[in-house]
């Protein structure tokens, strides 16, 4: 098993820094997103973590940061599944969960900060019973297409785009 002694659930004296680091990631997906489609409102730093919490607290989900000196280094956040009668129509709905972000801050990559917090979310989902997990990566953003599939992801749905 992965070494995750220095992931933590997140705690509200780093909630400034992950805050900063879900900005981060959302500057460079507008910086790679070729139909320029992405943006970063006014109030994107308090909403988008705000309804990321509310999605983890209502779906059995977790915050965890990696913290090295006080620092937070990178960030997952996920969160089981909800189904609909119309998903039960089509599909078996096993216990599935989703991984909504994953960012490791730009000075901090290649160490296996991304890893070790993936490992820990992986293990918290294996506790209550998930038998899938989803991550949802944004086409253009091939060094995380490269990472998730060296830990074991792989595609299963593609969403094909055209714009006329």
């Amino acid at each position: 098993m992965e070494n995750i002694t220095n992931v933590i659930e997140l705690k509200s004296e780093y909630i400034s820094q992950v805050k900063d680091l879900l900005v981060d990631l959302q500057n460079y997906i507008i910086e790679i997103d070729k139909y320029h489609l992405n943006i970063m409102s006014n109030d994107y730093r308090e909403k988008y973590f705000n309804n990321l919490l509310q999605d983890c607290k209502k779906n059995q989900g977790k915050i965890f940061i990696y913290v090295n000196q006080n620092k937070v280094l990178g960030m997952i956040a996920g969160y089981v599944e909800r189904y609909d009668d119309k998903d039960r129509l089509v599909y078996t709905c096993p216990k599935k969960a989703i991984v909504a972000e994953l960012v490791v801050s730009k000075k901090s990559r290649e160490g296996g900060i991304g890893t070790k917090l993936l490992c820990a979310m992986e293990n918290y989902f294996k506790s209550i019973s998930c038998e899938f997990v989803q991550i949802d990566v944004f086409a253009y953003n091939e060094n995380a297409k490269r990472f998730y599939s060296k830990n074991g992801y792989e595609d299963r749905m593609i969403t094909m785009f055209k714009k006329i």
